[in-house]
């Protein structure tokens, strides 16, 4: 067994890694992830430690499965592909797209992918970068030329300040031109009070940003085009939930302020 031991957001890693590995060993679950269950079972922490709320567990789960959807059909639908998978942790979202064409970048800390290399294995076109984000040196390993490129920031972007991420969107443009992005964040009410979730709070981590209109981000500049908003609460997994989660989302769907909280956004950058 591995002792695990990790730091403030870096912890904050194993709270969707366990989330899953419940969720697969569900009868009727939302995504199955028999790579989640196997790093579970092989590292020596006390998970339960992290109190994860069953909502939180739910929203999670349709969080992954929500990106899974839109990355497998942004990768069928296109040819050269390259996806960089900023904050990666230990997540299988690799094998769970299962995509032998799409040249694939895992970034994350250092002791976050020493670790993910007990569990996973380089090849030709999947690839571990150890370095955080708000580094410029990483880019460096990225391949420019692609066609197509797409970036996912599952679980990242709110952990950073936003001179922070508006860096991090213009240094990935001056390496690899137009990309397409695509992250989950919360609105500025929900990012001031998620700091009292239990799961946060164990881990001690510091949510900085927010966003409440989509749109504000065209405003930085960097030729940034607004696509989508997915909402949890609004979609087409949502009928795979038992009936008593089905009518809370239903619920909350019915409140802008509720379905905006958490949501996916999805941006063209140019």
């Amino acid at each position: 067994m591995d002792k695990i031991t990790l730091t403030e957001e870096k912890e904050t890693l194993l709270i969707p890694l366990f989330g899953k590995a419940k969720e697969s060993r569900k009868k009727h679950p939302i995504l199955v992830d028999k790579k989640a269950v196997e790093i579970v079972n092989q590292i020596d922490y006390n998970f339960k430690s992290l109190k994860i709320p069953e909502k939180t567990n739910t929203m999670m789960c349709l969080r992954a499965k929500l990106i899974d959807n839109f990355v497998k059909d942004f990768l069928s639908n296109n040819d050269e592909n390259a996806a960089l998978h900023l904050g990666c942790g230990l997540d299988s979202r690799y094998n769970r797209i299962k995509n032998n064409n799409v040249d694939w970048y895992d970034v994350d800390f250092k002791d976050v992918i020493d670790i993910r290399r007990h569990f996973y294995k380089e090849s030709h076109n999947y690839h571990l970068i150890a370095s955080s984000v708000t580094e410029h040196e990483w880019l460096e390993k990225i391949p420019a030329g692609k066609k197509h490129y797409i970036i996912i920031a599952e679980g990242l972007l709110m952990y950073l300040k936003e001179n922070e991420i508006k860096t991090l969107l213009t240094d990935i443009k001056n390496r690899i031109g137009s990309y397409t992005l695509i992250f989950d964040a919360f609105n500025t009410y929900t990012a001031k009070k998620v700091k009292n979730q239990p799961s946060i709070k164990k881990t001690g981590a510091v949510i900085h940003w927010g966003i409440d209109d989509p749109k504000e981000l065209t405003s930085w500049g960097a030729g940034i085009q607004f696509i989508e908003e997915q909402y949890f609460t609004s979609n087409d997994e949502v009928k795979n939930l038992d009936s008593l989660t089905r009518t809370m989302y239903k619920l909350a769907n019915l409140f802008s302020m509720a379905k905006k909280a958490h949501r996916l956004l999805i941006y063209r950058i140019n």
